[in-house]
Formats: C-alpha cells, sequence, structure tokens
C-alpha cells in the first residue's frame, strides 16, 4: 500500500491511500477528546460531537442527514479521551460532497440551542442506559481509580448535573479551542486522483487562514500512581472484577511487546491464556480478557471478567497465577513464534475492514506523523525475545502495583 501526504498553509494535515475500490472511506480525525475539557466542561467534547450533526451556517439538521443518506453514504462520528473522529463512506462519485460536508460540520456548526436542548436528553439518557452496563461501566470507573483527580480518569459520556448547564456558548467555545486546523488529520481510503483531493480540501477550509493557527493545546501528564483496591455495590446478578495497573504510552519503545503480551494473556483469540483457564479449563466465566489502552503520555492495562459470587475467590487467584508464570519464566520461543503469527494475521485481517483501515490510517498520522505499515510491524515484532516479554511482566504484572475494582 502506498500512501500520499499534505500539508496546507493553515496546518491542516491531509493523507490519502490509494485502494482500488467504488467506495470512499473519509474523515477527519481531531485531537481533541475528553481529556481536554476543564473541570466544569466534563462531557463537553462528547456533546459536541452529537451537535455537529444539528446545524451549521449553511445546513439544518435534517439537511446534514439527507447530504449523505440520500446517495446511499453513512456518516458517523465517536469522541474518545483524546480524539474526535467524524467519517463517512460513500460511491467514490460523491467524495467531495463527504468533504464539503465533514468540514462544514467542524468548521461551521452553530449549536442551535433548541437543538442542543433536545440532544441533551439524548445523552441523559445514554448515560442512565450506560450505568444498566456493567460490564462497560466497569471501565470507567477502573480509569476513574487508576487516573484519579486527572482528566483522563474522567467519564467520556460526562456529569449529568454539568451537562445540565452548557449552552450553546458553551460548546462553542470548547470547539473554537480544539478545533483547529493544525490539530486535524483528513484521511481518506480509495480509488481518487490526489491533486483533487486536495484542491477539495483547499477549496472547503479556506476560511481558517494560517494567522489563525494558535499553539497546540497541553497536556499535563497524570501524577504519581498509587495502586488501589475498591469494591462498589452495584447489586449485580455476577461479580464483575477488574485488575490491572499503569502502563506505556504511544511512544513507549514497549508499546508494541506489550500489544503482544496483552494479546497472549487475553486477546480476542480462543487460545488466549486467561479464556484457556478460566473458561476452557475451569468453565467458570463466559468472557475472561485483557485489554491495553495507550495514550499520549500515559496508558493503562486491565484484565477483565465476570462470574457468580462463589467462584469470585477461585477467579482471581487463577488470574494472579497466571500473571505470575509469565513473570516468572519466560515465554518458550516456539510458543512466542505462534503469538507473534497470530498478532500479525489479526492485524492483517482487520486491515482489510477498509472502514477500520481508514480509521487507523487518520490516528496513526495525527500521532506519528506516518502510516504505520505491516511490514514495519512484521520487522519490530520478529525483533521481540521471550526475555523482553518477561521484563514487561515483571514491572507491570507486579501484584503490588494491580489496582482491583470489583462490582458486587
Amino acid at each position: 500500500m502506498t500512501y500520499q501526504t499534505h500539508t496546507l498553509p493553515n496546518g491542516l494535515r491531509i493523507i490519502y491511500l490509494q485502494k482500488k475500490s467504488e467506495v470512499t472511506f473519509c474523515g477527519i480525525t481531531i485531537n481533541a477528546g475528553s481529556r481536554d475539557e476543564n473541570r466544569e466542561e466534563e462531557g463537553c467534547a462528547h456533546f459536541a460531537e452529537h451537535l455537529l450533526f444539528k446545524g451549521t451556517r449553511k445546513k439544518n439538521a435534517r439537511e446534514i442527514i439527507n447530504r449523505l443518506e440520500d446517495i446511499g453514504g453513512e456518516l458517523n462520528a465517536y469522541t474518545s479521551k483524546e480524539e474526535t473522529v467524524v467519517y463517512a463512506a460513500a460511491m467514490k462519485k460523491y467524495t467531495r460532497r463527504m468533504i464539503e460536508l465533514m468540514a462544514d460540520m467542524t468548521l461551521h456548526s452553530t449549536f442551535p440551542q433548541k437543538e442542543l436542548e433536545k440532544e441533551r436528553e439524548v445523552i441523559l439518557d445514554e448515560i442512565a442506559s450506560y450505568h444498566d452496563n456493567p460490564s462497560e461501566l466497569i471501565f470507567d470507573d477502573f480509569e476513574e481509580l487508576i487516573f484519579k483527580g486527572h482528566p483522563l480518569g474522567h467519564n467520556i459520556l460526562g456529569n449529568a448535573k454539568l451537562l445540565k448547564k452548557m449552552n450553546s456558548e458553551s460548546i462553542s467555545n470548547f470547539v473554537k479551542r480544539c478545533y483547529q486546523p493544525h490539530q486535524m488529520v483528513v484521511f481518506v481510503v480509495g480509488n481518487l486522483n490526489f491533486e483533487h483531493f486536495v484542491k477539495w480540501c483547499e477549496e472547503y477550509f479556506v476560511s481558517e487562514s494560517a494567522e489563525n493557527i494558535n499553539e497546540k493545546q497541553k497536556r499535563n501528564p497524570p501524577e504519581q500512581y498509587r495502586a488501589e483496591k475498591l469494591k462498589l455495590k452495584k447489586k449485580t446478578h455476577q461479580i464483575h472484577t477488574v485488575i490491572g495497573n499503569r502502563c506505556f504510552d504511544l511512544y513507549h519503545p514497549n508499546r508494541l511487546p506489550m500489544y503482544l503480551l496483552n494479546n497472549i494473556l487475553g486477546g480476542p483469540g480462543m487460545n488466549s491464556l486467561l479464556n484457556l483457564s478460566l473458561r476452557e479449563k475451569h468453565g467458570l466465566v463466559y468472557t475472561a480478557e485483557s485489554n491495553y489502552q495507550p495514550f499520549t503520555d500515559s496508558g493503562w492495562w486491565c484484565v477483565y471478567y465476570a462470574c457468580d459470587e462463589r467462584n469470585d475467590e477461585k477467579c482471581e487467584q487463577l488470574v494472579l497465577e497466571q500473571l505470575q508464570k509469565i513473570v516468572d519464566r519466560p515465554l518458550p520461543e516456539s510458543k512466542l513464534r505462534k503469538y507473534k503469527q497470530q498478532l500479525i494475521g489479526q492485524m492483517t485481517v482487520s486491515r482489510e475492514n477498509t472502514e477500520n483501515l481508514a480509521l487507523s490510517l487518520g490516528k496513526s498520522y495525527l500521532r506519528f506523523g506516518k502510516m504505520e505499515e505491516m511490514e514495519e510491524i512484521k520487522k519490530q515484532l520478529e525483533n521481540i525475545q521471550p526475555k523482553d516479554l518477561q521484563d514487561i511482566a515483571q514491572v507491570i504484572f507486579n501484584e503490588e502495583q494491580l489496582s482491583v475494582l470489583k462490582y458486587y
């Protein structure tokens, strides 16, 4: 796969990956998420993302919806701790229409108060429904536990009391501060003329001049971490448990080895060590998984499972034993080779999904200034030795540094 890049005078970066297809996937990745909110703005980033669909200087909410729906296209968006992404897919002859629409939404939204009031109720209902799903909510509470007092610990959906106080002005102020062209990447995967695509970006982002470029927003890294154990009474049918630790950031040399180690321990494969132990061998859980989430200046890793109350101690014991095995002795070379091939296969399959590929392209260019190519990843994986993973395990799986959160 070959890609091309270009930077406009106002700082907007563009990346294009050619792929023969009648469909174009494109979007805008913005370096702004829930961690960029001030204390009184908790939930503002997610609220703003919803309101991008509710009106611009040129279009009302219905016109935004119909702009791509009428030609069979799709338009979507999401907010994370560090990014807001608006993305779309349509037949390639409508690529210009997609770019115009997304530029209008991100640069010229008006956040009408009437629409804001309606969407506020939607988000409040989303928050309420989220509290009905302990298997998702526990990860938010875990982040709050290990990033206590820091914006990375805030729930992306926000605080209901603060959301009720937000108005058009507060949303607009957040967007003006964070949605700057030099903080954006426009990404596209399709079969296009790159020069034409650049001209469309120049046309639709022309209202933002180079003189308006602001400094990159400052993000303060989390302070010292201290392991904690917490039980929260949620009156759930099962006991839900997360066991984890702070972990490596996006730019740490151990990021890829940690991805590999996490995949071995509790990745999506049915042959993950946790699944083989807790489910296949002992039949104690339906789900046993581990997750690694790196940010620009920190990260977290955790194990999650849910079990019957009578099996709680046994499950925790099995998890800790599995972690200790990795700490105590390196994996055999033969097994590590198989695990490397498994991760390469999973990543290759994922990239065959063009939407996944496009979203990954936008984030990769925003964070690293390039596309992370499979050949480069393979070479890095080849260099990882069993001792490397053991050394990481001795740091991250250290029982004294593990925080434990339980719902019961």
